[in-house]
């Protein structure tokens, strides 16, 4: 029988490998700490932000985490992630890494401005 897919953020990070549950748990606090107000939520069988869009993800991999604010986000800040791995999306971190949390929270910050100054009703 397969196991339970978690339905909160601590168990997803308990579920998740054992190298990279520090950077989930300090992500997660850092993500928490710029959005205090936000829904914490498993979608996609991901941790999700919401306010009420989508403010801001992250996953589990087997040797690295995602971080995904916005591709408008990322991009704001793309000369400061020069030396990061990225994606349009993501923000990858090896578990092996240091995690760039100063990085991390002015991208969240940036993102809940972007957010919160929309009009529109859209979820992404």
């Amino acid at each position: 029988m397969a196991a339970a897919r978690p339905t909160t953020i601590a168990g997803y990070i308990d579920a998740a490998p054992p190298a990279g549950r520090a950077h989930l748990r300090r992500l997660h606090a850092i993500l928490a700490e710029v959005a205090p107000d936000a829904q914490q939520a498993i979608k996609w069988r991901a941790p999700f932000f919401i306010e009420p869009r989508f403010l801001f993800s992250f996953n589990a991999n087997k040797a690295h985490l995602n971080f995904a604010p916005s591709q408008a986000a990322l991009a704001r800040f793309r000369d400061e992630l020069a030396q990061h791995k990225t994606t349009l999306n993501y923000l990858q971190v090896a578990y092996d890494e240091p995690l760039p949390e100063a990085l991390i929270r002015k991208i969240a910050k940036y993102q809940l401005e972007l957010v919160r100054a929309r009009q529109d009703d859209a979820f992404w």
